[in-house]
C-alpha cells in the first residue's frame, strides 16, 4: 500500500489487516512508517513491514522498492499515494516543481507499481490492484486541473487494464471517492469537518475494501455513488459552475487564513 501512513491508505491497510492480510507499507516518512507498522501489527497480529519511497524524486525510488519486494508474493498492490493542491488555484499560479510532483506522484507511481508487482501476480494467475483516483474525474474541474487530470488518467488506466489482465486472473478496480475527511482538504472548513457527504477515511475505507473483487470501477461508497451518478449525468458546464464557485470559495478561504 503506497501513501500509507494518513488518511485512506492507513485505513485501508487496517482493513485488509482486519482480514487477516499481511502488509508492507510504502512512505517517505521513516518515523511514521515505523509508527503505522508497529500498530498495525499488535492490533492486528499480521505480518508487517514497511519501505521508505519518496514518489517524487521520479525514477529514483524504485529501484530499492523493486529490490524489497523480489521474491514476495503480493496479492494485492493499493496504489494510494497522491498529491493534492495546497488550495484549489488557477493553472498558473502552480509551481513547476508541483506540476512535476503532482505528475510524479499521481501518475508514474502507479505504472511503476503495477510494473514491479503484475509480472508476479500473472505469474501465479491471482492478484488485485486498487488504484485510488478521485470523483474529480467524474466531469472536468477546473481550480484542480492537473489534479483532475493525473485522476482521471489513473481511472482510464486502471479500466483499461482490468480488461487486458482479467483473463490471467487480475482483479483490477478504479476507486473514485469524492471528499473524505482528511488532511488533504483541511485547506477548507466545510470539507473537513466529517458529515453526511463527508465520511472519515476509515468509514471510507471500511465500505471500500468490500467493494474489492466486486466493482471494477466504484466510488467504494454507496453515499459517494450517489453524487457520482449525478455529477455523470450534469451537463458539463453546470459542474464546470460549481466547481468554479466552490473552488473559488475555498481558495479565499485558505488565502485569508494564511494571511492570518
Amino acid at each position: 500500500i503506497t501513501g500509507s501512513t494518513d488518511g485512506i491508505g492507513k485505513a485501508y491497510a487496517e482493513e485488509l489487516a482486519k482480514r487477516g492480510v499481511n502488509i508492507i507499507l510504502i512512505s517517505r516518512n521513516k518515523e511514521k512508517l515505523e509508527v503505522v507498522s508497529r500498530s498495525i501489527s499488535e492490533t492486528y497480529k499480521v505480518e508487517t513491514d514497511f519501505i521508505v519511497a519518496d514518489f517524487s524524486k521520479g525514477r529514483e525510488p524504485y529501484p530499492a522498492i523493486k529490490k524489497a519486494l523480489k521474491d514476495r508474493e503480493i496479492g494485492i498492490l493499493v496504489n494510494n499515494v497522491g498529491m493534492f493542491y495546497p488550495y484549489p488555484d488557477y493553472f498558473t499560479n502552480l509551481s513547476e516543481d508541483m506540476l512535476w510532483d503532482m505528475i510524479n506522484i499521481n501518475i508514474a507511481s502507479a505504472n511503476m507499481m503495477m510494473h514491479i508487482v503484475l509480472p508476479g501476480m500473472v505469474e501465479k494467475k491471482k492478484g488485485a490492484i486498487v488504484n485510488v483516483s478521485s470523483a474529480s474525474c467524474c466531469q472536468p474541474t477546473p481550480m484542480l486541473t492537473i489534479y483532475g487530470a493525473s485522476k482521471t488518467y489513473l481511472d482510464y488506466f486502471s479500466r483499461a487494464l482490468h480488461y487486458e489482465y482479467a483473463s490471467k486472473g487480475i482483479f483490477v478496480q478504479s476507486l473514485t471517492p469524492f471528499i473524505i475527511t482528511t488532511r488533504k482538504v483541511a485547506c477548507s472548513s466545510t470539507p473537513s469537518k466529517r458529515s453526511f457527504f463527508f465520511p472519515s477515511a476509515e468509514e471510507y475505507a471500511s465500505h471500500a475494501v468490500s467493494t474489492l473483487g466486486l466493482s471494477t470501477r466504484t466510488t467504494g461508497y454507496w453515499k459517494h455513488a450517489i453524487k457520482f451518478t449525478l455529477g455523470e449525468h450534469l451537463p458539463e458546464w453546470i459542474w464546470a459552475w460549481f466547481a468554479m464557485y466552490f473552488c473559488r470559495i475555498v481558495r479565499k478561504e485558505a488565502l485569508t487564513s494564511k494571511v492570518k
